[in-house]
């Protein structure tokens, strides 16, 4: 293959880039409505060096307060309702939390680009072929945003009920209705009001679960506890884990490292994401596990309280409900600045209206309809099988360019180094598609809806390796396809003006 570099789009990079480029500066340079309360006009235009006030502790602290999270200690529940002995869930814990290092490295191409996951993501892929991993994107973005829907809907079922009110097809309505309308309030005003909210619930968060670990730990007796799972169930626990984890979150990583200087060291970046999320992610799941040996019940939301005293149920379930609401911020932002990407021309806050109303339809077919906990597990199960050799591309382009950008043509409708065949880079979406099928070779969703074992799955009893190999074998085709030219475009950088 020839370079890319050579396409005829790029040499049109003089026409129609270098006029992107300076409009996207322009809008960005003129917007000022970054500020907390604030409805922030920003969505995956880039953002200008001096207009980026975040520092590596704010990054820290907003995936702190979207990890300390009553979800996090139910999927520690879950993975021992797997039928594991409490030793086989820390293991799994620990393993499978390793990898929110994932989320570090997809957080460290924001601060150098001024730009969103999936504006970041038309450099491997081209401007139109990046519309493909887009619409996997919105599609999980909204997936989470039902899930934590469901779940504040399902919270407040449980406290009416608490409180001797029957909870008819009329109020279930009304919670809908409810859930969706509050939910929609920060994501509509954006970055600074999402980070300084996230801040502050962290610290809440954090007095909730030393109460809870108080109320936990004196009741867990491991010497009655004697199940014991197999190898495969163990590897189905980490794929949970990994899903919900580091990796189910590296789509989200640059829009928030974002509003990072340009100069911030990598390092901050990476431990700053890193960190952030995975302290509070490994205490909850710990946590949760401890409490399923307490009460079985503690594998759903609105169980949870019954691994603690009776008088924590209030105090929790009304402590639950703004961090349930808070993690579901993360992901309808991003899915709004993800439809931006698809090419959808809208506003950022056009963007989370129409992903409001989107989820809160699906959510009324979920909970009149679904088996909420079965789906749960079946998407998180599935959603790796694009996201990990997305990544994976994703991260091999960054060390192939050494981490240069052109952030004009990033920007660029038109032309630029990136629009190669028609705005598309087929070498990004055959390695995609090669890793989105070795996935599939490796997974095993046999209890799930559709239900589907891979054959390497099935010849190995059932294990499921699908986010390893999706991985390996994505990272691994973009690179043998790509390693001459993409060197070469981080070599010619036409577009950007402000390049260093």
């Amino acid at each position: 293959m020839t370079s890319d570099v050579q396409d005829p789009g790029a040499r049109d990079a003089s026409r129609g880039g270098a006029k992107a480029v300076a409009d996207a500066t322009a809008l960005a340079g003129e917007d000022s409505s970054y500020g907390v309360m604030k409805v922030e006009s920003r969505g995956i235009e880039l953002i200008p060096e001096d207009q980026r006030p975040m520092r590596p502790s704010d990054l820290f602290w907003l995936w702190a307060g979207a990890i300390w999270n009553v979800e996090f200690l139910v999927y520690g529940a879950l993975i021992v309702s797997f039928g594991l002995s409490f030793v086989q869930a820390v293991v799994a814990i620990l393993v499978g939390n390793v990898f929110y290092v994932l989320l570090g490295i997809a957080s460290i191409q924001g601060p150098e680009t001024g730009t969103t996951a999936f504006g970041v993501s038309r450099a491997p892929f081209g401007r139109n072929g990046n519309r493909v991993p887009s619409l996997f994107n919105w599609l999980t973005q909204v997936g989470f945003e039902i899930e934590g829907i469901v779940l504040v809907v399902l919270v407040a079922e449980a406290m009416f009920a608490r409180g001797g009110i029957g909870v008819g097809d009329g109020l279930k309505v009304a919670l809908i209705i409810a859930a969706v309308a509050i939910q929609f309030i920060i994501p509509f005003l954006g970055h600074a009001t999402i980070t300084k909210v996230l801040r502050y619930l962290s610290f809440v968060f954090i007095v909730v679960f030393v109460i809870m670990a108080i109320l936990v730990i004196p009741h867990v007796h491991l010497s009655t506890y004697h199940k014991s799972g197999t190898w495969e169930v163990w590897t189905t626990a980490v794929v949970l884990l990994v899903s919900a984890g580091g990796l189910g979150w590296t789509e989200n990583g640059n829009d928030y490292s974002r509003y990072l200087p340009r100069r911030t060291p990598k390092a901050k970046t990476l431990w700053a994401a890193t960190l952030g999320a995975a302290i509070p992610s490994i205490l909850l799941e710990l946590l949760g596990a401890a409490a399923f040996i307490v009460s079985p019940k503690v594998t759903a939301v609105t169980g949870v309280p019954s691994s603690f005293a009776s008088w924590f149920f209030w105090p929790f379930l009304i402590l639950a409900l703004p961090q349930l609401f808070a993690i579901n911020t993360i992901d309808l932002y991003s899915s709004g600045v993800t439809l931006q990407a698809l090419g959808l021309p809208v506003k950022r806050w056009g963007a989370v209206i129409i992903d409001t109303v989107v989820a809160g339809a699906v959510t009324a077919l979920v909970i009149f309809k679904g088996n909420f906990y079965t789906d749960l597990s079946g998407f998180l199960d599935y959603i790796v099988v694009w996201l990990a050799p997305w990544f994976a591309i994703i991260a091999v382009d960054y060390l192939l360019r050494r981490g240069h950008y052109d952030r004009g043509a990033l920007a660029a409708t038109r032309g630029g180094v990136y629009w190669r065949n028609g705005g598309v880079n087929w070498r990004a979406i055959i390695a995609l598609a090669l890793g989105m099928v070795a996935a599939l070779m490796w997974i095993d969703a046999a209890f799930y809806v559709p239900s589907y074992t891979g054959p390497l799955s099935s010849a190995t009893s059932g294990a499921d390796f699908s986010w390893v190999v999706g991985i390996l074998v994505g990272g691994l085709a973009y690179w043998l396809l790509s390693f001459r030219s993409v060197p070469a475009e981080a070599v010619a950088r036409p577009l950007d003006p402000a390049s260093s």
